[in-house]
């Protein structure tokens, strides 16, 4: 068989099984749901087995560390794939409800109904943790699944996909709601990304360049963000404590993710005091320190920022630095240099938080919060497919509810339009 009619069976199957699974039941769902839970954990040790064949590729190809954390299979990653197809699972079943239902002068009754979307294709680099997010999450919502993970995870994807499906098949789900393509080669990708007929939406998660190259070539509609450039602001009436704990762990505790903070926004007021303390955390923990020439005044080791450090999404233990004029001045570095990601401000002025939150246009914005926070799982959610930072059909992270549609619904009593 040809790699042009693998992909198109693989995308007729999914056409066929989507219609399937849109009629669904919650409790056959929730089961199949549960039964995926154990089973990703009763075959752990077959998942870190062929873990550790990309682990071994990944590291003789040199792979950069950040990469390297996202590929790993680490039991703590195993636990966390079951909990959230649980979490999942407890969830509310979005499809079928309706909303916003209303009578007519006429007499009719119009309402919507919340319907899956019917074929997603998740295209993804690294992390075979998102099979089973992506699996659990289009299962719930009634959508079938088209899988294309990296060639650097295809052992573990092709892992997780057998146990999931080895699971669906006792539960009443339809046997290709939920497909990996089994091959590396770019050519599938390019070949599932024509097939409009077949497949109704592209979830890209990865690097830029991926995203960039999957809108490009795609004949689909594609939810995207092309990268996390997130900012913590700490603006002149910040608790200290405070802004030095959200400012550590938003840069700190996962570097290599999009969520976590590239730039740190320090009001001029307070720079003095804090910059001191937050430089001695961040040399503590190997963070390399890009600043602004005002934060150079304060901190004489720091690097000199370039333009380029100001949009850039390092993924890594480097922050760049500006000491700002005050709030506007925080707000028009944030439109210019952001990604519409995730932004945080920390403040105990509750005017300057609402100002925040109103004027600043990302799609998660947090108030004394770290811009970790800004992920399906932890905004209840339960698991997330991806993030989207364009405001057409979603906008943020995205669960159960942004992989739905609504339709119209109609009751009548036999009325003709005139």
């Amino acid at each position: 068989m040809s790699l042009q009619d693998l992909i198109l069976n693989i995308a007729k199957g999914a056409r066929d099984a989507s219609r399937d699974a849109a009629r669904l039941g919650a409790a056959v769902k929730n089961n199949a749901l549960l039964a995926m839970a154990q089973g990703i954990e009763k075959n752990s040790a077959f998942l870190k087995k062929e873990n550790s064949k990309d682990l071994e590729l990944a590291e003789k190809k040199g792979l950069q560390k950040a990469m390297m954390e996202r590929l790993c299979l680490s039991d703590k990653t195993i636990k966390s794939m079951a909990n959230g197809l649980r979490e999942v699972a407890a969830l509310p079943d979005p499809v079928g409800e309706i909303t916003g239902m209303r009578t007519r002068p006429n007499g009719l009754r119009v309402g919507r109904m919340r319907i899956p979307l019917g074929v997603i294709g998740i295209i993804y680099e690294s992390r075979p943790n998102v099979t089973s997010d992506s699996a659990g999450l289009c299962l719930k919502s009634g959508n079938a699944v088209i899988l294309r993970g990296g060639s650097e995870a295809i052992n573990s994807n092709l892992a997780i996909s057998k146990v999931l499906s080895d699971a669906c098949k006792t539960s009443g789900v339809p046997e290709k709601a939920i497909q990996v393509i089994p091959t590396v080669e770019r050519e599938a990708m390019l070949e599932l990304l024509k097939l409009e007929e077949y497949v109704d939406l592209i979830i890209p998660r990865g690097g830029e360049g991926l995203i960039r190259f999957v809108v490009e070539h795609s004949k689909i509609p594609v939810i995207k963000h092309y990268k996390g450039v997130c900012h913590v602001f700490v603006d002149e009436s910040a608790d200290m404590g405070m802004a030095e704990k959200i400012a550590f762990n938003a840069k700190v505790e996962r570097p290599g993710v999009c969520n976590a903070m590239e730039t740190l926004l320090v009001h001029e007021n307070i720079a003095k005091e804090f910059l001191p303390r937050i430089h001695k955390k961040y040399t503590d923990a190997g963070v390399e320190m890009r600043g602004c020439p005002a934060t150079r005044r304060i901190l004489k080791d720091v690097k000199e920022a370039s333009e380029e450090d100001w949009s850039a999404e390092y993924l890594d233990l480097i922050v760049s630095i500006k000491v700002v004029a005050g709030f506007d001045d925080a707000v028009r570095h944030i439109e210019k240099y952001g990604s519409l990601h995730t932004e945080s401000i920390v403040t105990s002025d509750y005017s300057s938080a609402m100002r925040f939150v109103n004027e600043v246009n990302s799609s998660t914005v947090l108030v004394n919060a770290s811009t970790r926070f800004s992920d399906g799982g932890e905004l209840g959610l339960g698991a997330e497919i991806g993030i989207s930072t364009t405001k057409i059909h979603a906008f943020g992270p995205m669960g159960l509810e942004e992989l739905t549609t609504k339709k119209f619904i109609v009751f009548g009593d036999g009325q003709i339009r005139e």
